[in-house]
């Protein structure tokens, strides 16, 4: 007979799916199939919420019968076990003791492998059967199979079931002891472990993407475009067109953003105040996001003027998913560069004014006022930077202009400089290659912050256009006075339709993605201004100066207007493309790096201080060894630009499974703010971040 709890989904209350959403930043995280490890979050159901309820699970079922859910006391091991009561069961409906639907708790799964779950209960009905549901990459969490039913048992009994094997594009599944008649279900200490054979001497079975990783290209396209992409710390995505360099768009008065929400992959859509294209972003200390500047004018037909900048400045704040407007800048800003500094005060530099003349004020936001200063308030050395200078903050609090930049060749100097904003100076820095030749270049500050190292890599030049460059150009800032030197070369790649490339295989446009693991991942990019995207993808290593190339490449083109990001599960967001056609690219890529084919992600049991002073220490309860922590600042990047990008090292001390770790007292290294904390198991595997406040 048909069951009702095959044909209908789980339905709960709004509000008890927002107290768990919102739980999430302290929940323990997932871990991946591996052979004999329990992959399940909280699977003794000892960590609770603030209303009593196990972490990772939830009151879910469906139809009007009578219930309760309740934790009792004590567990069969333990202090908890979850107990559900079906006092009447008129017109069907069941209840279930079952797992969040949620990347936070439900456990990943590998197609084709087996899984042996069990779980202890007891049960005074013979109306109970273990369900599971899996989550497909194409159509979301879908019913997948019930498993075994099970006998009334007085006394803990152990029920154990291998699954069918996992179907094709299945990502995730979640699984539990579902009630449909009166009586009383307990049920505690769950296990969920891949039963499948390793192949003899690989620790991995996921063939290429054991060492390439693996991209995803999601089935659903974003609403808006991807002109500019920022890391909430709810771990949703703010993605903020404006007009989207479309001169129909902007004379209809059409701006557009949209916060994308990974853990369901929906979109909300957000009014839009006024045209922030090619505008400068920032998060500020409490982790709402200081944009400035924008679009005021596309070039005119005449040719009479170019793009002109904005005066506009606003705030974005994740909490109510609206704009609000703080006071203009001191100066119009199409392009400007955005660095938070140690202090939490950020400094925008370059960009076109309102004259489509090259800005030449510094603009400096005081966040303790929350207002731009006046052009006499703020240090000036009268300046022009280029478009999109990348300005890194350094650990004595000058700033380290790397020479990548969005349109800004043919400037006089080295292509390099230290900027002193307290001092008014700026010094030279020799040794940038090409430095004419580095538009749409990126530049990272390499893991650790501490070391205050600095990869810049790419670029081309958009005015005479040559095939992009392959060059790599690293500094110490540490050095009382730094140089640049020429790095290794970026690896080769292949044009549209995979055609080899046989001359100077290089790129613009290019990302660079800060992992947790201390890499790099470089991803992207073109061979001419907004044409002949590359496709190639490769792993730079900070410790050995080297590139291990042969990644697994995006298939999606990923030029002018793309951008590559790092989320809080590990995993790499990849958006837009704007080639010379005016055309644009909406579809969305995900990669999974090698790292996460490679065994169980280490589990944080209980919760974090979110509060992190600079100095302070903070105590971890691990499941297992740990390699190395450390925080990662969550992206606000737009044209291969993110200054703010870093991983700032947590030094550790380990008592059996409790880790020490030590946050520096030095807020240059790690600015106010929010921040992803990354556990590395010894095996190379990250944890799903957990989100700290620092400062």
């Amino acid at each position: 007979m048909t069951r009702p709890w095959i044909s209908r989904r789980n339905r709960r209350s709004i509000a008890q799916t927002l107290v768990l959403t919102l739980l999430l930043i302290m929940l323990a995280p997932v871990r991946p199939a591996s052979a004999s490890v329990n992959l399940l979050a909280n699977p003794g159901l000892e960590t609770l919420d603030s209303t009593g309820f196990p972490l990772c699970w939830e009151k879910s079922g469906w139809g009007d019968n009578t219930y309760t859910f309740d934790v009792s006391h004590p567990g069969r091991t333990g202090a908890s076990a979850m107990r559900i009561t079906v006092s009447a069961a008129t017109g069907g409906g069941d209840r279930k003791a079952m797992m969040l639907e949620n990347p936070s708790c439900a456990p990943n799964v590998t197609p084709g492998h087996q899984y042996d779950l069990s779980a202890w209960y007891t049960s005074t009905t013979p109306n109970t059967v273990v369900t599971a549901f899996r989550r497909d990459v194409a159509q979301g969490w879908v019913y997948w199979t019930d498993l075994i039913s099970l006998a009334p048992a007085a006394a803990w009994t152990e029920m154990t079931v291998r699954t069918p094997q996992v179907p094709p594009g299945t990502e995730q599944i979640v699984w539990g002891v579902t009630i449909y008649g009166t009586g009383v279900l307990h049920t505690d200490d769950y296990t969920m472990a891949d039963a499948t054979t390793p192949t003899p001497g690989l620790s991995c079975s996921a063939g290429a993407a054991c060492v390439q990783g693996a991209w995803k290209v999601l089935p659903f396209e974003a609403p808006v475009r991807g002109i500019h992409a920022v890391v909430l710390h709810n771990g949703d995505v703010l993605l903020v067109a404006g007009s989207g360099n479309s001169e129909e768009m902007f004379e209809a008065g059409t701006f557009t953003t949209a916060v994308y929400h990974p853990r369901t992959g929906t979109f909300t859509t957000v009014p839009t105040p006024a045209d922030l294209f090619c505008a400068g972003h920032v998060q500020l200390p409490d982790g709402r996001v200081l944009i400035m500047g924008g679009n005021k004018a596309y070039p005119a037909a005449d040719l009479s003027h170019g793009y002109k900048g904005l005066k506009d400045s606003y705030i974005f704040d994740p909490a109510t998913g609206s704009y609000e407007r703080v006071n203009d800048m001191s100066a119009g800003s199409w392009y400007p560069s955005a660095t938070i500094m140690g202090n939490g005060d950020v400094i925008a530099l370059g960009g076109l004014g309102e004259d489509s003349a090259g800005t030449v004020a510094t603009q400096y936001f005081d966040q303790s006022e929350e207002r731009w200063l006046g052009i006499g308030e703020a240090n000036q050395t009268w300046s022009f930077w280029g478009l999109y200078p990348s300005m890194i903050l350094m650990q004595d609090g000058r700033l380290f202009y790397t020479g990548s930049h969005v349109f800004g060749n043919g400037l006089p100097g080295t292509g390099a400089s230290l900027y002193d904003y307290q001092a008014g100076t700026i010094t030279p820095v020799p040794g940038l290659q090409n430095k004419d030749e580095r538009d749409q270049s990126m530049s990272v500050l390499l893991p650790p912050a501490q070391d205050q190292r600095v990869l810049t890599l790419g670029g081309g030049n958009i005015d005479s256009n040559p095939d992009a460059n392959r060059l790599t150009d690293l500094i110490d800032l540490k050095t009382p006075s730094p140089v640049y030197a020429a790095g290794p070369a970026l690896p080769s790649g292949t044009l549209t339709g995979g055609v080899p490339q046989t001359v100077n295989q290089g790129k613009m446009y290019v990302s660079a993605v800060l992992l947790p693991n201390g890499k790099v991942f470089e991803t992207g990019g073109a061979l001419h201004n907004r044409a002949d995207p590359v496709y190639e993808a490769s792993m730079f290593d900070p410790v050995t100066n080297t590139f291990t190339p042969g990644m697994a490449v995006d298939p999606v083109p990923r030029g002018y207007h793309s951008s590559a990001f790092l989320l809080p599960d590990g995993r790499v967001m990849a958006v837009g493309n704007n080639p010379g056609d005016g055309s644009f690219d909406m579809r969305i890529s995900v990669y999974t790096p090698p790292y996460l084919f490679h065994g169980a992600r280490p589990q944080i049991l209980g919760g974090v201080d979110t509060a992190w002073a600079y100095g302070s220490s903070h105590t971890v309860t691990v499941d297992g060894p740990i390699l190395r922590a450390a925080l990662i600042r969550p992206a606000a990047v737009t044209h291969s630009s993110d200054p703010n990008q870093r991983f700032v090292d947590l030094p550790m001390s380990v008592t059996g499974n409790q880790i020490g770790l030590n946050l520096t007292s030095n807020p240059n290294l790690a600015p106010p703010g929010w921040y992803m904390l990354f556990l590395l198991g010894t095996n190379g595997v990250p944890s799903v971040a957990e989100w700290v406040h620092v400062g």
